[in-house]
């Protein structure tokens, strides 16, 4: 019973992964494959031996030029060697160096089983499948959490090897280790060992860290140091070892609060095969079909038989059982002996080209004439099957689970007399934990699917090969995806909090648990309200049992309360004891509907290069979510991704639960999405996001300098005026809103209006920065006569002083040096009279405009603004219903009051340092760390 080293989070060759030959890597014996597309490989015959763990590599010869996989040179007229499995090309002299696993054994290498989160399909150029290692010509997928792109039909057979963002159950590290993925490199990448380039836009090459973004060769990789200091932005990440989340049956688009219907069509579900566009591994185009060519539909177990989901094989026609049954092996990634496997014919269905109801073919058993015999079978039936031959015995793997012992498994033999009990009695003295009670122990299986990781606890008295059988006849291909752990049979307390919002505010909490139990019937035993926020119109809830948290998590998204439905997110919680002192992860906000489709794509950006249990959408549940979560943080910063609007809302909610943070006053750094970005443009991050890396992003925030900002409270309180005009004008009951960029009353309002009322009308539309500005330029022009006198229209007080407004159709309150997309409203010239503005004095300008013409002037730079008053509280009566917009946000106002009044204590607020020029070459790249250099490297 031989016991592995254990490898690293993906162990890779060097770090104690199987060799060839073992039971995990034996390679599919005989078998014949197809080369690239394109290559135009003549059949030269096979070769053995290769230190590659589990490729089947064949010996080509290349009518066409390709790229070695390894070194991503050209093999042109020289022999390649192709893997028949997973299609990996190298050069005879590169075939030793090999070190990247095979497709169909890459799931045994996996340390710590992680299901990967697929968004929708999208057009991804010039990247590569990381099963088939195909070039993605088609809609694929990407995992939003990693690095990983997978053709729709390749999806199952991807392994469940994402990154371990938190800690579940029994499992704790206190370091990480590299989390290596495999090429899809950035062009010009460098290898940090060789410094020579390891990217390559031709072919699957090269790896990088999933955490710290180290690059290297694969064969280079070998020689650095297996922890991982989280690169450069190591003190802005949340370490997963400091995020605790018990998950069970929650997926992780729930735990990453990623929204499903941005996940993978149905059709693509887990386990699930697109039999309409399905192939072999290669994913051939099936061209023109000639008369010595033949496509079969495959089959791989029940499972797959009842979905009538199917890969489809081209092969002669006059190929043996004996090449059919390779061919079909390999197109499900199965590395085992193919003497071990025998195929099934399912009958041809009458009159028609398609198979028969897959279901039914179970009545007629098994193939005609041995489906194992080496002679051509003429007619070959279009659909098959594969079947495993029934086992005497076989060699199991048996994983430690969570234990602390020295090996990452062992191999032991299970025979009909195995149970799950006696497995777990001979394990236990091969991990060294003889002297314990194995009645304290259970055996669990694992099944690692590549969008959900499932635990079943197997009965003491589980006949295991009966077990085995019966994975077998539901998918063959299932059991390299299956895993038998030993735990420890202690009961885990379950801790699952949940945030249900879009409940009615100002409630009291005993009146949100009442409104909670009628509308989803809550189980008082296991279920209280911990955290109450009235004023979101949010609660909290602790539960202690997973079904009850299941079931309140599905039945919250389909209830309305009032009339409006409720949200309901899972939210880990963060160790924030265990947090260095130099740490201070960044809270990360992103509105998606912000600057068209960059918002999506931030998100998916930041969740690759942070934690992704620190970045939020805010489309989903608003600010609340972020700030509870890290209401224990010591010290932490924000990042709000969006518009000046956006900004505003994060900076409101922080406001409101500043009261309940560890850390009450948290810088806050801008990405402007929007259209205007005056805010954005004050601190230095631009006119808007253009599509800069979004790692020298994260940079800039981290060197970003803290300033202070004013924040100003705006109570609006409408009442009747007594006069007959206004009359029929129903009175409001009194709001309060914060304003941190400026407040506009009359035409700037009145064009936001009409600007708003556009965009919501036609969404679709309003995707792009400059079709927004010619929209907004379009609504002034047609209110370029508009006369409507608002200096009769309102009084204005200054310091309790009432001012005489000049003749003008705007009046506008800044806070900050920028209106209107950068103009200058306030303007440069001195003044004796009033002070020279900033952001943080604790005064607003008041500035009026005459009108569309004179707006225009200022956003030229041609004119300023009539200057008109300077001061900290300012009290308007609006006498008639009047446009007003705050940060960009309009509507219109019912007459009565605007006090304006300073908020609080400032904001602090991250501007963006200023640019100091860098000579050329003088830093290699910035998303590493200096390593130290391998031993015998003089560099």
């Amino acid at each position: 019973m031989a016991a592995a080293a254990e490898p690293g989070a993906r162990a890779w060759p060097g770090d104690g992964s199987p060799r060839p030959g073992s039971p995990a890597c034996s390679p599919v014996l005989g078998a014949r494959g197809r080369a690239r597309p394109g290559s135009g490989p003549e059949r030269t015959g096979r070769t053995t031996g290769s230190a590659a763990p589990g490729h089947s590599f064949r010996k080509v010869t290349l009518t066409k030029p390709t790229f070695c996989h390894l070194c991503s040179d050209f093999i042109w007229g020289l022999a390649g060697f192709l893997c028949d499995v997973c299609n990996f090309m190298s050069h005879e002299k590169c075939l030793k160096q090999v070190k990247t696993p095979c497709t169909s054994v890459v799931p045994s290498l996996v340390r710590v089983p992680v299901a990967h989160c697929f968004g929708p399909r999208g057009l991804y150029k010039r990247k590569f499948c990381g099963v088939c290692r195909k070039g993605l010509e088609v809609p694929a997928f990407r995992c939003e959490v990693c690095e990983l792109h997978v053709h729709p039909d390749c999806v199952p057979f991807a392994c469940s090897d994402c990154r371990q963002c938190h800690q579940d159950g029994h499992q704790d590290h206190d370091t990480y280790q590299h989390h290596w993925r495999e090429g899809n490199l950035p062009s010009g990448a460098r290898c940090e060992v060789c410094r020579k380039t390891c990217g390559s836009s031709d072919v699957l090459a090269g790896v990088r860290c999933e955490w710290c973004g180290i690059q290297a060769h694969s064969v280079c990789s070998a020689v650095l140091a297996p922890e991982c200091s989280f690169g450069r932005l190591r003190s802005m990440v949340l370490p997963p070892t400091c995020v605790r989340l018990l998950s069970r049956n929650f997926s992780k688009m729930h735990c990453f609060r990623i929204p499903e219907t941005a996940g993978p069509e149905p059709g693509d579900g887990e386990d699930s095969l697109d039999g309409s566009a399905a192939t072999g591994p290669s994913r051939e185009t099936l061209a023109a079909l000639d008369s010595s060519k033949q496509t079969l539909k495959i089959f791989d177990g029940n499972d797959t038989m009842r979905r009538n989901q199917f890969r489809l094989v081209t092969l002669p026609r006059l190929a043996s059982s004996q090449e059919v049954l390779e061919v079909a092996l390999r197109a499900y990634y199965i590395s085992e002996d193919p003497q071990d496997f025998e195929l099934q014919a399912l009958p041809l269905p009458p009159l028609t080209g398609d198979a028969q109801a897959p279901g039914k073919a179970g009545s007629n058993g098994t193939t005609e004439e041995g489906s194992r015999g080496s002679g051509p079978r003429e007619p070959t039936p279009e659909a098959w099957v594969i079947r495993a031959l029934p086992r005497a015995q076989e060699v199991l793997k048996i994983y430690p689970g969570w234990l602390k012992v020295g090996v990452a498994y062992v191999s032991i033999r299970v025979t009909p007399q195995s149970t799950a009990r006696a497995v777990v009695l001979e394990v236990l003295p091969l991990f060294g934990r003889q002297a314990e009670d194995p009645e304290s122990f259970q055996l669990v299986e694992v099944l690692m699917g590549s969008r959900q990781v499932q635990r079943t606890v197997l009965a003491d008295e589980e006949p295991l090969l009966d077990w085995l059988r019966d994975i077998r006849q539901t998918s063959v291909r299932q059991v390299s995806q299956t895993r038998f752990y030993v735990t420890e049979s202690r009961t885990v307390a379950p801790h699952i909090s949940l945030l249900v919002g879009g409940l009615p505010p100002g409630l009291s909490p005993q009146e949100y648990r009442n409104l909670l139990h009628e509308a989803m019937a809550i189980k008082a035993a296991v279920v209280s309200v911990s955290h109450v926020y009235p004023s979101q119109g949010a609660v909290v809830l602790d539960v202690t049992c997973f079904a009850e948290a299941e079931r309140l998590y599905m039945l919250a998204r389909d209830t309305a309360v009032h009339g409006r439905l409720l949200t309901a997110l899972v939210l880990p919680d963060v160790l924030h004891l265990k947090l260095s002192p130099d740490c201070c992860p960044l809270l990360v906000f992103v509105n998606p509907k912000s600057g068209g489709l960059k918002g999506r794509d931030l998100l998916c950006s930041f969740r690759k290069l942070l934690n992704p249990h620190q970045v939020f959408e805010l489309t989903n549940g608003g600010p609340l979510p972020g700030f509870h979560l890290f209401s224990q943080v010591p010290c932490f910063r924000v990042l709000v991704c969006g518009g000046d609007g956006t900004v505003g809302w994060v900076l409101a909610t922080l406001e409101e639960m500043r009261h309940r943070l560890a850390c009450p006053e948290p810088s806050v750094a801008i990405l402007p999405l929007g259209t205007g970005n005056d805010l954005g443009r004050v601190l230095r991050w631009g006119a808007g996001y253009s599509g800069e890396d979004p790692f020298s992003v994260l940079v800039s925030v981290d060197e970003a300098d803290a300033v202070l900002m004013d924040r100003w409270t705006i109570l609006l309180d409408a009442q009747e005026t007594g006069s007959a005009e206004n009359s029929v004008v129903e009175a409001e009951p009194p709001k309060i809103v914060q304003m941190s960029n400026y407040c506009g009353i009359g035409i700037d309002a009145e064009l936001s209006l009409d600007f708003h009322q556009a965009r919501e009308e036609e969404p679709g539309k309003f995707t792009s920065r400059f079709h927004n500005k010619g929209v907004y330029v379009r609504v002034g022009l047609q209110k370029i006569s508009h006369s409507r006198s608002l200096h009769k229209e309102i009084r204005l007080q200054v310091e309790q002083q009432e001012v005489e407004l000049p003749s003008i159709e705007g009046l506008i309150f800044i806070n900050i040096p920028s209106w209107g997309s950068g103009a200058d409203l306030w303007g440069s010239d001195s003044d004796a009279k009033f002070e020279k503005p900033r952001m943080d004095d604790g005064l607003l300008e008041v500035v009026g405009v005459t009108g569309v013409v004179h707006m225009g002037q200022v956003q030229g730079g041609l004119r300023s603004g009539i200057r008109i008053a300077q001061g900290s509280y300012f009290r308007v009566t609006l006498l008639k219903a009047t446009p007003v917009q705050v940060d960009g946000e309009p509507w219109v106002q019912a007459p009565g009051h605007m006090i304006i009044s300073a908020a609080g204590p400032k904001v602090h607020m991250l501007k963006k340092a200023k640019q100091k020029p860098r000579k050329v070459g003088a830093i290699r790249d910035a998303r590493v760390d200096t390593l130290p250099s391998p031993e015998g490297d003089p560099k």
